[in-house]
């Protein structure tokens, strides 16, 4: 039995069958489906990236996406000549990448039925590069569709939204990240549903925890963080654990792939070879270097706001134990841990700590120093039931 009832390219979009059949509607060429440009939004590990390959890879298809074609495989994987794939490891993309997707789009395909381009991150284009993005938008060139993946709608400027198709996905039910953790990874049936649980619908992040000892061992000792705040030394040595893990754990990403990049980097500009080293050298490996410190600091980002994730979710169980509202707690596993909590202290204390966790998130979105914004929400984490 496959993964999914979705045929062909379509097959790992779980849970989203209106979204796909609103995109085969247009592949398939019928009337007023098809535009442009689209913008496909959804809550992280939705499938937004894959539904824009999805797209991109069935545009391309003689069959519409059956999955096993030259043009779906080379699509997918981003070898196709005419679907262009842009994910950045950087906080933002600019506005010289803008200009140089937009110089791609006006050109006609040189293989396939369209010249595609996938905006993974479209919610970290900059202002200036949304406003190169909307020239080419508006103007576009005839066989030429674009697809931005965003968190939402709001993530992209209103000009910009305002010119595209939105598609919107939802969550995936637990049961369904499982089944297909099951059924294409393989996985023993009770990790499988564990990580699918535990990772709230994001089918990314469920393989990752199902896959990876490290993964489910961060992220329990993050759920053991609220009972070891008991003041203000233990909240700021939470915090300094907190982010000094999430950095080794962006170097450990990044790591291998830093060393890869500088050794192109220095077989290109020929170092190594007789002769003294080009005059841009010392530029060039500079410029490489702030790449990296960049892509660093977004995944350190990226691993906090995990751990935001994870903290919620315990909160969120305590609540609902506290509200009596009956759903299933996320962190079945830490039950005795949580009713301790419950009795303790008070539903509002609880609310005031999720709006403590929401706050850091906000407060990193501002490009707060991580270590400030972490600390402060210790502390508030703490201070939260001084109100009872």
């Amino acid at each position: 039995m496959g993964v999914s009832s979705l045929p062909g390219v379509w097959s790992e979009l779980i849970g989203q069958e209106s979204a796909v059949a609103a995109l085969q509607r247009a592949v398939s060429g019928k009337a007023y489906a098809m535009t442009h440009a689209w913008l496909i939004t959804g809550p992280p590990g939705s499938g937004r990236s894959n539904a824009g390959r999805a797209f991109a890879a069935a545009l391309q298809c003689h069959q519409d996406g059956c999955g096993e074609c030259r043009e779906c495989r080379t699509s997918l994987s981003g070898a196709h000549p005419d679907v262009t794939l842009v994910r950045t490891e950087l906080l933002s993309i600019g506005i010289n990448e803008v200009r140089e997707l937009a110089r791609r789009a006006q050109m006609s395909p040189t293989l396939g039925r369209f010249q595609v381009i996938v905006v993974e991150d479209a919610d970290r284009i900059t202002d200036r590069g949304a406003d190169a993005l909307l020239k080419s938008i508006e103007e576009p060139a005839t066989k030429t569709v674009w697809v931005l993946c965003a968190p939402t709608p709001d993530d992209v400027v209103a000009t910009i939204r305002s010119r595209c198709r939105r598609l919107t996905l939802r969550t995936p039910s637990d049961a369904a990240v499982a089944r297909l953790l099951i059924q294409r990874d393989g996985i023993e049936p009770s990790m499988a549903e564990h990580a699918a649980r535990a990772a709230q619908g994001h089918i990314g992040r469920a393989r990752k925890l199902a896959r990876d000892d490290a993964a489910r061992a961060r992220r329990r000792e993050v759920l053991l963080i609220p009972g070891r705040l008991t003041g203000l030394g233990p909240c700021l040595t939470a915090a300094a654990n907190l982010v000094e893990s999430c950095a080794a754990e962006a170097a450990d990403a990044t790591a291998e792939m830093d060393q890869s990049e500088r050794a192109a980097l220095e077989e290109a500009l020929g170092f190594g070879t007789k002769g003294a080293r080009p005059r841009q050298a010392a530029a060039a490996i500079k410029g490489l270097e702030e790449q990296q410190k960049a892509r660093a600091k977004r995944l350190q980002r990226d691993a906090i706001d995990r751990a935001l994730t994870e903290l919620t979710t315990y909160h969120r169980d305590v609540l609902t134990l506290q509200t009596g509202a009956g759903a299933r707690l996320i962190n079945a596993d830490l039950e005795h841990q949580l009713s301790a909590a419950a009795r303790s202290t008070s539903a509002e204390t609880t609310v005031r700590r999720i709006d403590a966790i929401l706050a850091c998130r906000t407060a990193l979105e501002t490009n707060v120093a991580p270590l400030l914004a972490v600390e402060a929400m210790m502390i508030a984490l703490v201070e939260a039931q001084r109100f009872d």
